[in-house]
């Protein structure tokens, strides 16, 4: 479903004042306008969103489900577009939104109209409109770039939200016929891609062979910027403390430490617990700054005089790091659980020495206010299931 923003506000208003001839008059349209409105959005639906009543129109089943939903997306998006010129909540199209989230995104006119696939004179005239209701530019050009401006910003945001919340409504009615639709986008960091995660994705697709599931890997800043946008739905990873923003919400599933490891005939390996300035003579392979396994890992090195730092090699794949400890006598500190289908094959071996102070909570990261589809949310129980046995208990609920 691609309904327009006039559709929706037709049917918002058709709920709100219980006729359409009063919901015409609310949204400055024609009776008939009105009801051909409704009719193309009922087309769109599938399926029939309003029935008589006593008292004029009210919601069917499907009607009351979509109307939530409905009512998030706007609510959200209203409040962006008041915030830039209260006019733009009743002029601004969902054509033209799209066409400043492919700007914003894309930093130019022509590469936006090829991944909308329309003309660049096509995507130029809706940002135009949009900056004129505005009564102000959107985006100011740096060399060959389109550096967008604050209420940009804040527009194309809210506008991926209300387009990610009309998708999940699409999905709910989907639900309620019986039939699959959507899909769930899952961002991936390291801890959760060689255990937890294919886990819980198999048995998501033996529950559900249908329903596409996208998994999104990449530096935490950039997936964490796509869930706020609504381009990713939950993240599952190592959780941050403190919480990097105030608008997600983070779920502990189990706790992870850090291992060393190092090739089989390593000097160091299988040979009881090491000293720390003992390790510290070989090279390291080690996570990338930023992260809090590197931070750990920092920490545990703060009793190293100077002179003793270890010479390091900083990445986040584990195949690199194997490859390398094979090939030298590195030691790698890496997760655990990342490291443990490694060792049980005897590719690398955990070495004795622990580093104190490791122990990290793994868990899910979702967007504070998100209300998943049923489907969503059959993923998420199934994750927080795997990630119980992992931590060695049962899930007794969110």
């Amino acid at each position: 479903m691609t309904p327009s923003l006039r559709q929706l506000r037709v049917f918002l208003a058709v709920l709100d004042e219980g006729t359409v001839t009063a919901a015409a008059r609310r949204c400055n349209i024609s009776q008939p306008a009105a009801s051909q409105t409704l009719a193309r959005l009922a087309t769109e639906a599938g399926v029939a969103l309003l029935q008589a009543s006593r008292d004029g129109q009210g919601p069917t089943e499907a009607g009351t489900i979509y109307a939530a939903r409905v009512r998030r997306a706007l609510r959200r998006l209203d409040a962006a577009l008041a915030a830039v010129a209260p006019r733009l909540v009743l002029t601004a199209t969902r054509a033209q939104l799209q066409a400043l989230v492919a700007v914003r995104d894309a930093e130019s006119f022509t590469l936006a109209a090829q991944r909308l696939g329309l003309a660049q004179p096509t995507v130029h005239r809706a940002v135009s409109l949009l900056e004129s209701e505005a009564g102000r530019p959107l985006f100011r050009r740096i060399g060959k770039r389109l550096q967008p401006e604050r209420p940009a910003n804040l527009m194309a945001d809210a506008a991926l939200l209300c387009f990610t919340e009309l998708d999940q409504a699409a999905a709910d009615l989907a639900e309620l016929g019986g039939r699959e639709a959507g899909r769930i986008v899952v961002g991936a960091m390291p801890l959760s891609r060689s255990t937890v995660l294919p886990q819980a994705i198999a048995e998501f697709r033996a529950l559900r062979p249908t329903l596409p599931v996208r998994v999104m890997d990449g530096p935490y800043e950039d997936l964490l910027a796509g869930l706020r946008r609504g381009e990713i739905d939950l993240l599952i990873g190592a959780l941050r403390d403190p919480l990097p923003v105030e608008d997600v919400a983070q779920e502990e599933l189990f706790s992870d430490d850090l291992v060393l490891v190092a090739r089989p005939g390593h000097p160091l390996a299988g040979q009881g617990a090491p000293s720390l300035h003992a390790v510290a003579r070989y090279p390291w392979v080690v996570p990338n700054p930023g992260t809090p396994a590197r931070a750990q890992f920092d920490r545990a090195l703060d009793g190293l005089g100077e002179g003793e730092r270890p010479a390091l090699i900083e990445c986040s794949s584990v195949l690199l790091m194997r490859e390398l400890l094979i090939r030298t006598d590195h030691i790698g500190c890496t997760s655990r659980m990342q490291a443990s289908a490694e060792i049980a094959l005897g590719a690398i071996r955990a070495l004795a020495l622990r580093l104190p102070h490791s122990a990290r909570a793994i868990g899910l990261t979702t967007r504070r206010d998100w209300l998943p589809t049923a489907a969503q949310g059959q993923f998420v129980d199934i994750l927080r299931t795997v990630g119980g046995a992992v931590g060695g208990r049962p899930f007794e609920g969110p």
